[in-house]
């Protein structure tokens, strides 16, 4: 028996990179307030009160805080429904999104 005309069995897989993640950003601004955010937060984020409380602070102390970071289309869900929120209760209340470095 001979080899000579054997090759291995090889499929060559194509490599599948995982999607980017995006990060859901809490905007601040001097005219919703800060209960008000908590709330959304618990809501929308499921976070409990002292997480929600403490990224709240964050974003009022620095300008903005990340608040969560998803698949792109589940941060853009996310972001859309928090600014919602606010936009219904009369706040400029904003979430906005980009993507994970």
């Amino acid at each position: 028996m001979s080899d000579a005309g054997t090759k291995p069995r090889t499929k060559a897989r194509p490599k599948v990179d995982r999607p980017r993640m995006h990060k859901v950003i809490l905007v601040n601004d001097d005219y919703t307030p800060r209960e008000f955010v908590v709330v959304v937060l618990k809501a929308v984020f499921g976070m409990g009160e002292d997480r929600a409380y403490a990224v709240m602070m964050t974003a009022h102390q620095r300008g903005a805080c990340v608040v969560a970071v998803y698949a792109k289309d589940v941060a853009e869900t996310k972001a859309g429904q928090g600014s919602d929120a606010g936009r219904a209760a009369g706040y400029p209340l904003l979430f906005t999104t980009e993507p994970e470095q």
